[in-house]
């Protein structure tokens, strides 16, 4: 009962939103799973993301088995997956504390800063819609806390736990099982000196031999993820990576003091941890000749750094500075919670901070993309802004999950894909070329699109609205010549292009 308070809360805070960020890629997985005659021209620019995952075909599962919208089956599989976090973080807490306020101490932080950016990656500690990242970390945490249980069955029943994680987030889990082989190594003995990590990281470099020269559209893909390099952090991002593993460091003096064995042990795998995978990114991603194993980002690692992290802070402050005094209690985490709800309200201007299915949606481009949903032909096949995903009160929404229809390459979500599968790099590069300098396109350029492409639809920002370019011209806030735009609203107008 408690961990569901603890859902609830944290979705209460936090929100909850359907179709945007990642889900631009794994709900349309999920709905081409339910229907495969969906998506006939761009599946190529996600599915290879979704296939090594089992996310689509749960999420499918459940609404052939309940009959239930989709809508509704992928904020059950949301709710369950917070949950599962949460439950993995108090597993861990009672192993790392001995009262049971620390434990909720360590959960109420958690909970309190689920939506927190981990430095560097461009990840939440857990996402406001169903991602397969917070399912798999809850499975890690699982087997985190199996691990420091100390007996050998608990191994076996690790591994398992480690291999569920894999059917869902492979990256995720490659993270959570280089954690679980770190704990169950004698450190004492692996780190004589400080330069181990270094040395470990330089094992690398034959792997080069195994990659292929990146082709220049892959390139040009990779470059639209500055959080991969290294080179491009501005100082806060460094102080993010590096001043984890000091508090960390401090957490293990503090542990040995307090006689918490698996909490030291812990943490003290995690300073380790850390600093591993920081001198790995260093090296993998900063010489050219490693260029293709950027996308892997090592220190997505920091993903479970700061959830384990915020996980023993919050039990400290409870332990040593709340105690029994709930004032402090409130004093604490009543601005902090308020000021997680302030920053997500602030984050998605357009939309309700819980999108609930079955609602009709205020967001206005969600409008048109649910207009689109049920008044266009299934094959159709629309060309828009490759930047709409960040058109202001847009609050990236992907176009492909919510309207069910087929889109040109955009320079937002897809470029994710082509980083992670390379093959999809010439139709992307292609495709966002094709539409270069989309706010100033007339009725010649979209009929070249129609032409080179088959596209028979297009959806236009209205410039007074807030479109995607400054000097947008006037002329697309009037129907293109030769169009057909039988749906519009203040922010977006949908045309068909005969």
């Amino acid at each position: 009962m408690v961990l569901l308070l603890f859902t609830a809360f944290a979705i209460l805070i936090h929100g909850y939103h359907f179709g945007i960020e990642d889900q631009a890629i794994y709900l349309p997985g999920i709905k081409k799973n339910l229907n495969p005659a969906l998506y006939p021209h761009d599946s190529e620019l996600f599915l290879p993301q979704t296939r090594p995952t089992l996310i689509d075909e749960v999420a499918a599962w459940a609404v052939k088995a309940t009959q239930m919208p989709v809508e509704w089956a992928v904020l059950l599989w949301h709710v369950v997956s917070i949950f599962a976090v949460l439950l993995g973080c108090y597993r861990l807490a009672s192993r790392c504390f001995a009262s049971e306020r620390a434990r909720l101490g360590a959960l109420s932080l958690v909970t309190a800063l689920l939506t927190i950016p981990v430095a560097g990656t461009a990840l939440y500690m857990a996402d406001q819609y169903l991602h397969p990242r917070a399912l798999a970390t809850a499975f890690i945490l699982s087997a985190v806390a199996e691990v420091l249980g100390h007996a050998k069955r608990r191994w076996v029943i690790a591994v398992l736990w480690f291999f569920a994680a894999a059917t869902v987030h492979v990256q995720m889990a490659f993270f959570g099982g280089l954690l679980l082989i770190l704990l169950a190594a004698p450190l004492e003995k692996l780190m004589p000196s400080r330069t181990q990590p270094a040395a470990y990281a330089l094992l690398l470099t034959p792997l080069s031999t195994f990659f292929q020269p990146a082709s220049p559209e892959w390139r040009e893909a990779m470059l639209t993820r500055s959080a991969h390099f290294l080179l491009r952090w501005e100082w806060y991002e460094w102080l993010g990576v590096v001043a984890p593993i000091a508090v960390l460091w401090w957490f293990s003096r503090i542990a040995r003091r307090t006689s918490s064995p698996d909490m030291e042990k812990l943490s003290r795998t995690l300073v380790f941890y850390s600093a591993f995978t920081l001198v790995v990114a260093i090296v993998t991603t900063v010489p050219p000749r490693f260029e293709r194993l950027t996308p892997y980002q090592p220190l997505r690692a920091f993903h479970l750094v700061y959830l384990l992290m915020f996980l023993m802070a919050g039990g400290l402050i409870a332990e040593f500075v709340l105690k029994a005094k709930v004032w402090r209690w409130l004093v604490l985490f009543v601005p902090l919670c308020g000021g997680m709800f302030y920053a997500q309200r602030e984050l998605f201007p357009g939309s309700p901070h819980i999108e609930w299915p079955g609602v009709a949606p205020t967001n206005e481009w969600v409008q048109a993309f649910e207009w689109v949903r049920h008044n266009t032909p299934q094959g159709a096949y629309f060309a828009m802004d490759p930047h709409y995903l960040s058109s202001p009160r847009e609050d990236y929404h992907g176009f492909r999950g919510i309207a069910e229809r087929s889109q040109m390459a955009d320079w937002d979500k897809d470029p994710g894909v082509v980083t992670l599968f390379p093959a999809a790099a010439p139709a992307w590069h292609r495709q966002v070329h094709a539409l270069d300098d989309w706010a100033r396109f007339g009725t010649a350029d979209f009929q070249r699109l129609k032409t080179d492409f088959g596209v028979n639809w297009i959806i236009l920002a209205l410039k007074e609205a807030g479109g995607t370019s400054s000097d947008a011209p006037e002329g697309q806030n009037t129907a293109p010549e030769g169009m057909d735009c039988p749906y519009q609203n203040a922010s977006v107008r949908v045309c068909n292009l005969r």
